[in-house]
């Protein structure tokens, strides 16, 4: 028997909110073409602009590229609206400002699903988890709540932004504490490829062929999510209910 459930199927849109271009990239991608491909929709949102994640670039330099990389990205895996906020990339701060911006999102989008990327302390043992995206994840969790409040953020009403109650989960991708999975077999080849489009990055990252990094990577998380899930391939998430 599975030690992962299966992802809920009953929704129709979702916005996915990250820290950091290349984040959904790095194994959620997959999925996002799975479900795309399947009529759903779905939005990204980045908190930053990735300026700061290329040592050998200037952060005025590096954000342009890396939002291209990602529109570039999304667009692989059937995702066309990609949105950017300016909060400065590697010291994203939890907190009030950062909620009022991500309710302001959802409540633009209303999506029944939103997404974001592991707020735990660690991925594995031995792997601390940047401050980014501790931040955005909790950021998240409590913006989905505020997002269908009406005297939290009162002057987003006043701005067209009318409350949505309609989140009915929040899913953490690759968190050590995943209790879903989504079968990405038929998707992975989408998923390498969405990565791929990260050039700069990850040239940057590694002195290793891109796609041999990029699959090596990629797949060896996969294999092991569809070895828990009865799959060759997934990708997990950790599931909260609204």
């Amino acid at each position: 028997m599975s030690e992962l459930l299966a992802m809920p199927e009953d929704w129709t849109k979702a916005l996915a909110i990250v820290a950091h271009p290349d984040d959904m990239e790095y194994g959620a991608a997959a999925a996002v073409a799975r479900w795309t491909g399947g009529g759903r929709e779905v939005a990204y949102l980045m908190v930053s602009r990735g300026e700061a994640g290329i040592d050998t670039m200037a952060p005025e330099e590096c954000a342009p590229v890396r939002e291209a990389e990602q529109r570039a990205s999304a667009a692989v895996v059937g995702v066309s609206s990609v949105e950017f906020l300016d909060h400065r990339d590697g010291v994203i701060e939890s907190g009030v400002a950062l909620r009022r911006d991500l309710a302001a999102a959802i409540r633009r989008h209303r999506p029944e699903l939103v997404i974001t990327l592991n707020r735990r302390d660690h991925f594995m043992p031995g792997n601390w988890n940047s401050a980014d995206h501790r931040a955005v994840g909790e950021s998240v969790l409590d913006a989905a709540n505020d997002a269908g409040n009406r005297w939290i953020f009162p002057e987003l009403a006043a701005e067209g932004l009318e409350p949505w109650g309609g989140v009915r989960w929040v899913a953490l991708a690759a968190s050590p504490e995943s209790t879903h999975a989504v079968d990405v077999t038929d998707t992975m080849e989408a998923g390498i490829a969405s990565l791929l489009e990260h050039r700069a990055y990850i040239a940057a990252l590694t002195d290793e062929d891109p796609e041999t990094y990029v699959r090596g990577f990629l797949s060896s998380f996969a294999a092991g999510a569809g070895e828990r899930f009865g799959t060759q391939y997934a990708t997990t998430f950790e599931l909260i209910s609204f």
